[in-house]
């Protein structure tokens, strides 16, 4: 996801930092310098969604105007048994499997 604070503030005629962090104390919500520059400058670690709700309502918009989607960063998902089997391949191992009570499998 991508965090779009200030695009969602410029639509709105909101160019600086604080004044958005003033909006936003009108409306009941008090944030600090820090918490305000990692909201307006970048990628915020963590946002409450009580924040969300409010900076929407500041805003007039939507969730969706502040999250962009980025599938495409997304990893795709990777096979555990092949990556398993390419790993004792690597090495020149052969996995045997062993019965955790100590007895052994039946002949094959």
């Amino acid at each position: 996801m991508r965090w779009n604070l200030r695009l969602a503030a410029a639509n709105r005629g909101i160019w600086k930092a604080s004044e958005m962090q003033r909006l936003l104390a009108d409306h009941g919500l008090v944030i600090s310098a820090g918490k305000m520059s990692g909201l307006w400058s970048g990628q915020p670690v963590t946002v409450k969604l009580t924040d969300l709700d409010v900076i929407c309502v500041v805003l007039g918009c939507e969730v969706g105007g502040l999250l962009i989607p980025e599938p495409d960063t997304v990893a795709k998902p990777i096979d555990a048994g092949q990556t398993a089997r390419a790993a004792a391949g690597a090495a020149g191992l052969t996995v045997v499997p062993r019965r955790r009570d100590g007895r052994s499998l039946p002949p094959a």
